[in-house]
């Protein structure tokens, strides 16, 4: 197992800019493609980003494609979340997981184990 642990939600107003960290520990986290997910009240935890274990390839979304940036850092065992011009809608508890890629037309991550997640709140 890989123990995850987020950090860098808050409070920002629409436009504005937060990062989210996600630190790894346990299990070697670079063998392991990452990723963030979100969910909303009253709404399904939905994908947002993810990482393949080496930070050569990225896949997003479509609402967060060209606003929000996933990278990682295998030596400081930390996946970070860079979120631009956010918008009220993303909203969200925003938690990161890592697990295998799951090929599509949409990429998304089959997650094996999950962060307690941090809340990210956009005012208008």
């Amino acid at each position: 197992q890989v123990q995850l642990v987020e950090s860098g939600g808050g409070l920002v107003q629409a436009g504005g800019s937060l990062r989210l960290s996600c630190a790894a520990s346990g299990r070697t986290h670079s063998n392991y493609a990452m990723g963030w997910f979100r969910q909303a009240p009253g709404k399904a935890r939905e994908f947002v980003a993810a990482i393949n274990w080496s930070g050569t390839s990225t896949y997003y979304a479509d609402s967060v494609k060209g606003r929000f940036t996933i990278s990682r850092d295998n030596a400081k065992n930390t996946v970070y979340l860079q979120m631009n011009s956010l918008k009220p809608e993303d909203t969200a508890v925003y938690s990161c997981a890592s697990g295998g890629l799951i090929p599509g037309v949409q990429v998304t991550l089959n997650p094996g184990s999950w962060g307690q997640g941090t809340q990210v709140t956009v005012s208008s």
